[in-house]
């Protein structure tokens, strides 16, 4: 393993196991900090501690099994009533924990808003987890007094909140969300338990030692790459890890079958006999769905994401259970997906209708899953994961030496 930062972002739709790998390079005890930098309580990172010990991690950081810290940056939108519920879950590790002042927060209405939205589109959903994370993210658009994490100290708290009930309303109608006084009271029960901090703390964090930084969701879900609309109100690649960090490994996380959770074009999917103890169907996302590996969608996702360092592949235990599994090279109607302007939102609309008549045109068993993925992606594959816990984790020889110190 490398001693600089390394960020970890999932290739597909999600679900292709961030979680297991964040506990992974968490496990030999030599990270300062796992730091969230996008998504919020919408995560769902299943991690299964080496004693049996299983939980999602939403906000907290995968790495809490093993102890390590959790940082959510300016770019998560954070729900404080989701996290308490999470925390107290965990053992209300709350020592563990430290928020930017500046990340947004999700509030009841915000919620029951993208509830109510989700509903009004009958069968044409998005997909949406139905957290309100999107509806968050929209309000604080146009609304320069939008709650974050810093209010949960301030006086002007009550005031805030109020304001999102009132315009939310507006604009949606009967909101069902406690009381305006419960959510006061809750909001500032949470910022007595929890450590806010200013936007310096990052970078203390980076100079104290290794951290690794934990995406959520996956680049083919991104705000702008992803296949619109369906997509998430979140940037999903390395980006806001740029902004926070110089320097850094680019790790690519995918399973060794595509999947995705929710409404959205879906190119390989198939009836392979994959059963997923950890995801079902949601009632606001839809079917967990399962198909053969796409490597053209990882392809054009590794493309958009500004390239990677290296890989991990999860689930390799698949392909011997599942004889059925191939992996996808080429489409009926294009061998490559050609990325647009980065923000031309009509340009992602026109490759979705190009994916959603989409069809694979070849597909092939290999011998070894694990090095056709590494070659048909173009980057070394760091990491291996054969089950669910550490234990079943294989690093292989770090991809980029530190350079030596001056």
């Amino acid at each position: 393993m490398t001693s600089e930062h390394v960020a970890v972002v999932d290739l597909g739709y999600g679900d292709a196991g961030k979680g297991t790998v964040v506990d992974a390079l968490c496990g030999d005890g030599g990270v300062r900090a796992v730091l969230r930098f996008n998504g919020g309580a919408q995560a769902a990172h299943n991690v299964v501690a080496p004693d049996g010990r299983h939980h999602t991690f939403a906000q907290f950081g995968s790495g809490t099994f093993a102890g390590v810290p959790t940082h959510l940056t300016r770019f998560v939108v954070v729900d404080p009533l989701a996290l308490a519920a999470e925390a107290a879950s965990l053992g209300n590790p709350f020592h563990l924990l430290t928020i930017d002042a500046d990340a947004l927060l999700v509030t009841p209405w915000h919620r029951a808003a993208n509830q109510v939205r989700e509903r009004r589109r009958g069968g044409g959903r998005h997909g949406s987890c139905g957290m309100g994370i999107g509806q968050t993210m929209e309000y604080a658009l146009s609304n320069a007094d939008a709650p974050r994490a810093a209010d949960v100290r301030s006086a002007a708290l009550r005031l805030k909140l109020a304001a999102v009930r009132d315009r939310l309303v507006a604009a949606f109608g009967p909101l069902d969300a406690p009381p305006l006084d419960d959510v006061v009271a809750a909001f500032r029960a949470f910022g007595a338990a929890v450590s806010i901090v200013d936007a310096s703390y990052t970078a203390k964090l980076l100079r104290e030692g290794r951290c690794v930084f934990e995406g959520a969701q996956g680049v083919l879900l991104d705000e702008w790459r992803g296949w619109h609309p369906y997509t998430t109100w979140s940037t999903t690649t390395f980006d806001n890890v740029a902004e926070l960090c110089d320097s850094f490994e680019r790790l690519g996380v995918v399973r060794t079958y595509t999947t995705r959770h929710g409404a959205g074009p879906f190119v390989t999917e198939a009836p392979l006999d994959l059963p997923e103890a950890h995801n079902g169907v949601g009632q606001w996302q839809g079917a967990f769905r399962v198909g053969h590996f796409d490597a053209v969608a990882h392809r054009y996702a590794v493309e958009v994401a500004g390239g990677v360092d290296a890989l991990a592949v999860t689930h390799l235990d698949a392909p011997s259970r599942c004889p059925a599994l191939r992996i996808c090279t080429s489409y009926d109607v294009a061998d490559r997906l050609e990325p647009g302007p980065f923000r031309d939102l009509a340009y992602q609309r026109e490759l979705t209708a190009l994916v959603s008549r989409a069809e694979p045109a070849a597909l092939h068993r290999p011998a070894s899953f694990v090095d056709d993925i590494a070659d048909l992606l173009g980057a070394p594959v760091r990491l291996e994961s054969w089950g669910p816990n550490r234990t079943g984790k294989r690093f292989r020889t770090a991809v980029r030496v530190p350079a030596p110190a001056r």
